[in-house]
């Protein structure tokens, strides 16, 4: 809580919030008493809470916090899951145990015929997938199964070289990873394969390290993507991901690609090599 609201603060302006300047600055950001007067506490109150005493704090203070720092909908969400973990209202994780999707969840992934479909969790593993799923992230399965790993997208991307060829928008895709990550970790604090993913990435690599640092958030619900697969090159997509309700903190991605398009002919290709290549054969 310390961390992200310092983070926060320094990112908003006075400028911004319509605050005079004069003089020089010692900080970046907002002060700590303007902070205060624009949430309308005590300047003594909001030192508090930013050392990380955010137990108790009322609804109305948390939203009046994330207005003065201007938070958007993902950070707003963030604060608010600290504040139940500092009040030991977060959710417990159950112990962890090997999870494999249902037949009728496989059938549905399997249906989905034109859309590259996984289903993953809040720690990025991937779970299960499609055909065409498994073809697209085909090197994310094969960096895993040489580790003897639960294939992962945070691992991928910040311990194989290969991450950097696959994802042309390689910091955007980094960036947002974390900020996935982070988002978890507010919504489950005990998860204890967590923290275990955060101390290795942290140890292997300084650019986690430093993207980690930077208490981003995201809800990652839609938008486009950009690829480059061994085999059939560029990828443009679209994305939709969907929560599965049946298994809370599980979600199914699918990608697809503009009908018509050069990206939906070089989907339709890596689907015809996926069906042909036995390296992609389902795990189920």
């Amino acid at each position: 809580m310390r961390e992200f609201l310092q983070t926060r603060r320094a990112r908003v302006t006075p400028d911004q919030v319509g605050i005079p300047t004069t003089g020089t600055r010692r900080v970046p950001g907002l002060r700590r008493g303007e902070v205060a007067a624009l949430a309308g506490v005590s300047v003594e109150y909001y030192s508090r809470l930013e050392r990380g005493a955010i137990a108790g704090a009322s609804p109305s203070v948390l939203e009046a916090l994330a207005r003065a720092l201007r938070l958007d909908e993902a950070e707003r969400a963030h604060l608010f899951d600290l504040a139940k973990a500092a009040e030991g209202s977060g959710r417990r994780r159950r112990t962890p145990r090997q999870w494999r999707p249902r037949p009728t969840l496989q059938w549905l992934l399997d249906g989905m015929t034109e859309s590259a479909a996984f289903v993953a969790n809040g720690r990025t593993d991937l779970l299960a997938s499609n055909a065409l799923g498994r073809a697209l992230h085909d090197e994310v399965y094969a960096a895993a199964a040489a580790r003897g790993q639960v294939p992962n997208f945070a691992r991928f991307i910040f311990l194989d070289e290969a991450s950097e060829r696959f994802y042309p928008d390689w910091d955007l895709a980094a960036s947002t990873n974390v900020a996935m990550l982070r988002t978890h970790a507010g919504q489950e604090p005990h998860d204890r394969e967590l923290h275990d993913l955060i101390g290795e990435l942290s140890t292997r690599s300084e650019d986690f390290r430093t993207r980690w640092a930077a208490h981003n958030v995201r809800i990652h619900a839609s938008g486009t993507k950009r690829f480059t697969h061994h085999v059939v090159g560029d990828l443009d997509l679209t994305y939709e991901v969907m929560d599965l309700r049946s298994d809370p903190g599980l979600s199914v991605t699918a990608y697809t690609a503009e009908p018509a398009s050069t990206s939906a002919e070089r989907l339709r290709l890596l689907a015809s090599w996926a069906a042909t290549d036995t390296t992609t054969a389902p795990t189920h």
